[in-house]
């Protein structure tokens, strides 16, 4: 399936089998993983059979089972670390869906688990991402109408309107959609809301954004 297509049949999944990631889905996965961590200049890991950060209380309370496999998105300390983290996490979620696996981003209901991450002085763990064979294809998340997240009109052009709706298919924290896109000719800008992680989410946003508009028919203000 193409990047579209993947955006489209992504749902959050959060019961997983044992069964394991084929190698060759592993091996995309790494390659990938490398190419977003140099472009990043995070430190994306892949952490396989590893069931102890979802073992506790805090990931019954997210009702996960059978999570044990993630990513793991850390980097340097700084302003634009969680939206970057949002922008390449979700490049490597859709990149999963066209694998075939199933993904949900984890901001808090999972445990840190020290011997299985590296994380340097200066850096942080932002979020992780379950990964692995879903239980089912989760569900769609309900939307909020365009004209709540975006200057989207009539006059608006298609690529637009396009880039619009793939930013309403953009997981978000608890599916809150505090975002706005505002258009000025061909320059867009994206703003996060109030609210947990919404910058981390203006991360994902941003990437769906680019992938219904097209890159080359806008510039980010």
């Amino acid at each position: 399936m193409d990047l579209m297509e993947a955006m489209r049949q992504r749902h959050s999944v959060r019961r997983y089998t044992d069964k394991p990631i084929p190698e060759d889905a592993l091996h995309a996965l790494r390659e990938e993983i490398a190419a977003c961590s140099r472009e990043s200049g995070l430190r994306i890991q892949l952490i396989i059979d590893e069931p102890r950060a979802f073992s506790g209380r805090m990931a019954h309370y997210g009702s996960f089972s059978g999570v044990k496999n993630y990513l793991a998105l850390v980097g340097r300390k700084g302003p634009d670390l969680e939206e970057r983290c949002g922008y390449y996490g979700e490049r490597l979620v859709l990149l999963a869906q066209q694998l075939g696996l199933s993904s949900c981003w984890v901001a808090l209901t999972y445990r840190k688990v020290p011997d299985a991450l590296e994380i340097a002085p200066g850096e942080k763990l932002a979020a992780v991402i379950a990964l692995g064979c879903g239980e089912t294809q989760g569900v769609p998340h309900r939307s909020k109408p365009a004209g709540e997240v975006s200057n989207l009109g009539a006059d608006s052009p298609e690529w637009f309107r396009a880039g619009v709706e793939a930013a309403l298919l953009a997981p978000t924290a608890m599916n809150q959609q505090k975002f706005t896109l505002t258009r000025e000719g061909n320059r867009v800008s994206a703003k996060a809301g109030l609210g947990f992680y919404t910058k981390m989410d203006l991360g994902i946003v941003k990437y769906h954004f680019e992938l219904g508009a097209g890159r080359e028919n806008f510039k980010w203000a």
